[in-house]
């Protein structure tokens, strides 16, 4: 492993060593914790830690010039660092039973709580950093460069997100004023408790909205948009207009877009407090406007062009 991506390789097997230990977990104890089982999240943490890091070290193993790599390799440090901090605590937690977010009901919990808050600050941080580093990379090939660009401000916006989280409930502002006390600050869920019915695996919310969704969305745009790119050169011998890498990079931009709205959609939807399998009037029109809109664009990219246009050959 290149040197500039050491740290996030390391983090990355130690996720994936970690997404199995907790799968053992999931067999062995039979704990639940907000009705799902106890080990479920910190597994759900762990995959998504590994496509984060392998995804950041590729994208950093693309940058040229020394001064950047070097600025890039330090951020990919802290990301590693900050994510083996966050995932300390998550475990940690499952270990004492006790639930790792959200959690201020005591000295401990709190500290913890606090802890994690700054290491999702920190991730943040570091990967507008590394974003800002590779839009001032020009070694790239346009569509590659804007499927890292989109990709990483894309799920930015994702990780954004969480932040709405973290702010206490009407619920649970209500019960504080009765009782004194607030053991419990932020939720997944809009207008419905956590851990309620939810959809398999993933556990979002059946009845009411759920930020989760629109999080995970969001953060994966930066897997999905370099996949996009390496999907349309593989079409490059079938569809003669893709040769062209300016025509290459529009679609991403295309799709970047897209996963933006779609990112933003569903924030919306959840915020509403609505399911994510029980969209109103205003969702669907709202989705049906962005496949339109998508499908144009799309179609507007790949449109024939002039005889005399020339098709780049890729480099």
């Amino acid at each position: 492993m290149a040197r500039e991506s050491r740290s996030l390789a390391a983090f990355c097997v130690a996720m994936a060593a970690l997404a199995v230990v907790c799968i053992v977990g999931l067999v062995l104890d039979p704990r639940l914790l907000g009705g799902q089982p106890i080990w479920a999240k910190p597994l759900k943490f762990s995959i998504s830690f590994v496509l984060y890091s392998a995804t950041l070290a590729w994208m950093i193993s693309l940058v040229a010039v020394p001064r950047t790599r070097r600025w890039a390799r330090r951020a990919g440090v802290v990301v590693a660092a900050a994510g083996t901090i966050e995932m300390i605590a998550i475990v940690g937690q499952v270990v004492r039973g006790r639930a790792s977010h959200f959690n201020v009901a005591t000295t401990l919990d709190t500290a913890v709580w606090s802890v994690m808050g700054t290491t999702i600050v920190v991730l943040w941080l570091a990967t507008a950093a590394l974003g800002v580093l590779l839009l001032r990379e020009r070694s790239l090939a346009v569509d590659t460069a804007w499927a890292v660009r989109l990709g990483l401000v894309v799920t930015l916006l994702g990780m954004a997100v969480a932040f709405l989280m973290t702010s206490p409930t009407g619920a649970q502002v209500a019960a504080a004023q009765t009782t004194g006390a607030m053991p419990t600050v932020g939720a997944h869920a809009v207008a419905v408790p956590d851990g309620g019915p939810g959809l398999p695996l993933v556990g979002w919310s059946t009845t009411g909205g759920d930020l989760r969704i629109a999080h995970f969305v969001g953060l994966h745009a930066l897997q999905g948009l370099p996949l996009l790119v390496i999907g349309l050169t593989l079409l490059v011998p079938r569809v003669p207009v893709l040769r062209d890498a300016r025509v290459r990079a529009r679609l991403v931009g295309v799709a970047g877009a897209a996963w933006t709205g779609l990112t933003v959609l569903l924030t919306w939807q959840a915020l509403r407090g609505q399911p994510l399998i029980a969209p109103d009037g205003a969702t669907l029109l709202a989705a049906g406007v962005l496949v339109v809109a998508t499908l144009v664009a799309t179609l507007l990219v790949l449109r024939p062009r002039p005889t005399g246009d020339r098709i780049l050959e890729p480099r």
